[in-house]
């Protein structure tokens, strides 16, 4: 995750778009890679539009819809004919579309979906500057849904929600924090689980390897942690541990 903002709840979900964003873009603007941006329709804005495009950024953003769209996809929106297919029925259709409040025309993707079932389509759009087949920018889209799942997952392991202070500013700090422990049990799982436990979720994680029982015995020179085997192996754990190790290892040669 790379920022996260707490607005608060009576305005628009993509309020104050240019502070989250722009930190971001600025700290790769040196860097040789493809970027790429995917909103929702809240994102889908004119002012953000010519701000990817100045910074180089690839886009695919949904569209909400409307009569002028639809009139691109007329030809699509008839129902076939003959006995629906248990497998939903899907055709793609790619057109240039300049909004009123739009400076220049741009590319919009509209997918058609016909499902068993059901008497109407169902119908999306996605502007873009990427000249991917349809199928594909559609399919790019989509892979959002997989993002927001993680970030779910992510809320309910460290309940991220429970923004419960009494000062709005304080809940934003506390958002936050809960963003840097997201990111950090992500980089535990991803760079310092063995194989055997690498699909573990976050709350797995947690609940298996961070809140677990433990003694602390001190000696002269040494502090001994002990730790219950009920739920990590000795053997495991001490290979988390050398694979964190070596992370450090790696930091400091760097």
């Amino acid at each position: 995750m790379e920022r996260a903002l707490l607005r608060p709840g009576n305005v628009h979900s993509a309020d104050d778009w240019r502070s989250v964003l722009e930190p971001v873009v600025k700290r790769y603007r040196d860097h040789t890679l493809e970027r790429f941006f995917r909103g929702d329709a809240a994102f889908a804005t004119p002012e953000l539009y010519e701000f990817l495009e100045e910074e180089r950024f690839c886009y695919a953003i949904r569209l909400k819809e409307n009569n002028l769209l639809h009139q691109h996809i007329a030809h699509l929106t008839t129902r076939p004919v003959g006995r629906p297919s248990v497998k939903p029925k899907v055709v793609y259709e790619s057109f240039q579309y300049q909004a009123h409040s739009w400076t220049k025309a741009r590319r919009v993707v509209a997918k058609v979906a016909w499902h068993a079932g059901e008497l109407f389509p169902r119908i999306g759009f996605i502007v873009t500057n990427l000249n991917w087949q349809a199928k594909r920018l559609v399919r790019f889209y989509n892979q959002r849904g997989t993002a927001e799942q993680w970030i779910k997952k992510g809320q309910l392991a460290l309940t991220w929600t429970r923004l419960s202070c009494h000062a709005f500013r304080d809940n934003a700090v506390r958002l936050q924090l809960f963003a840097l422990a997201y990111n950090l049990g992500n980089f535990l799982r991803r760079l310092a689980l063995p194989r055997p436990i690498q699909q573990w979720t976050l709350t797995t994680l947690r609940d298996k390897l961070i809140k677990i029982g433990g003694k602390v015995v001190r000696h002269a020179q040494s502090l001994t942690f002990q730790l219950a085997e009920v739920t990590v192996p000795r053997e495991l754990f001490a290979t988390i541990l050398h694979k964190i190790d070596r992370l450090r290892l790696v930091s400091e040669t760097g």
